[in-house]
């Protein structure tokens, strides 16, 4: 079994909040959150990606989006206060986060960037996020996810 303490899990610990850790084996030909909700029996709509953004005032922003679900990209901006809103070029993602694509956790980043949940997340009781990496995901109450990323509730998909 692969060690599953990630800074992501640690910080939970750390917190004291109450999670569930899931392992998945990882298809490298498809890393999408659709396709790990999918092997790990979950709904789509209850596994949340975890996309790094640029803006034009803040350099970094996180979007925790559900997997199914396509970001806004003015919604993000708005919600951030930024004019526009950029996605993050690939491969800056492990020097701004520490993560890789396909592991990248909201919890636990290099520093802690504004971070914006889509407001659907507070009507499940338990939704699904990289624990850090490839291959694990953390479980647990959305508002728990909020208070650990300091996280704002925003309406941020594209409908």
């Amino acid at each position: 079994m692969m060690s599953s303490k990630t800074n992501a899990v640690r910080l939970l610990d750390t917190a004291k909040i109450t999670y569930e850790l899931r392992a998945y084996e990882v298809d490298e030909q498809d890393v999408s959150a659709e396709h790990v909700a999918e092997t790990l029996g979950l709904s789509p709509e209850t596994l949340y990606k975890t996309l790094v953004l640029k803006g034009n005032k803040d350099p970094y922003i996180v979007a925790v989006v559900p997997g199914n679900a396509q970001l806004d990209l003015k919604k993000i901006a708005r919600a951030s206060g930024n004019k526009n809103c950029e996605m993050l070029p690939m491969k800056d993602l492990l020097t701004v986060t520490g993560y890789i694509r396909g592991g990248c956790s909201p919890i636990g980043m290099k520093k802690q960037f504004p971070t914006f949940i889509e407001e659907a997340a507070q009507l499940e009781t338990a939704i699904s996020v990289s624990a850090g990496k490839r291959g694990l995901q953390i479980i647990l109450a959305p508002t728990d996810l909020a208070t650990i990323t300091a996280a704002h509730w925003s309406d941020l998909i594209d409908m």
